[in-house]
């Protein structure tokens, strides 16, 4: 049974086999989702030229200027890249990293966590199995954005103790899942 948000997925996937659980998978060289809005495209910018240079293949899904625009649009772009397994992992930076967040986890299969320093990127992987990573440009410079991502990206999920709460997570969002779409 397919089971989708309506207007969020196209129903051709079922969120119930493990294909959403990306974010176990050994990283190398596979996609990363990357977007911002107009206050997070500089760092979005740099941190792709980063990424690329490690050997990332990057899907940028905009912004592509500093002119006004709305973080909801890129934060949904980014965060169906990953839950339709087009994207590997995903990275989205507005001003504060929290919109962004909101917006993601609204698409199932995805886990935002937004991320200040390199104990919540270790945690939010570890921990929480996030798949979808979202920085505030107002608040992380760019030294400290690279080193999270960096810390973001090769942190394992860390399953055992773990496994139980991340579950119900999953079992919180089966529930409001609409089933008829």
């Amino acid at each position: 049974m397919s089971r989708v948000l309506t207007g969020v997925l196209d129903g051709t996937r079922s969120i119930d086999t493990d294909a959403h659980e990306a974010a176990d998978r050994p990283l190398g060289a596979e996609c990363i989702a990357i977007g911002a809005d107009h206050g997070g495209f500089p760092l979005k910018q740099e941190l792709k030229a980063k990424l690329v240079d490690a050997g990332w293949d990057v899907d940028d899904c905009g912004t592509d200027s500093t002119d006004a625009c709305d973080y909801p649009v890129f934060a949904h772009a980014v965060a169906r890249r990953v839950a339709t397994e087009k994207c590997h992992v995903g990275i989205i930076i507005d001003g504060a990293g929290i919109g962004s967040a909101m917006v993601a986890n609204k698409i199932p299969g995805v886990r935002a966590a937004a991320c200040y320093d390199i104990s919540t990127a270790r945690n939010s992987r570890e921990h929480n199995r996030a798949n979808v990573l979202t920085l505030g440009a107002g608040l992380t410079g760019p030294a400290l954005a690279w080193q999270i991502v960096q810390e973001w990206l090769k942190t394992p999920w860390g399953g055992d103790r773990h496994l139980r709460r991340v579950a119900l997570i999953r079992e919180i969002e089966d529930q409001y899942v609409r089933t008829d779409a």
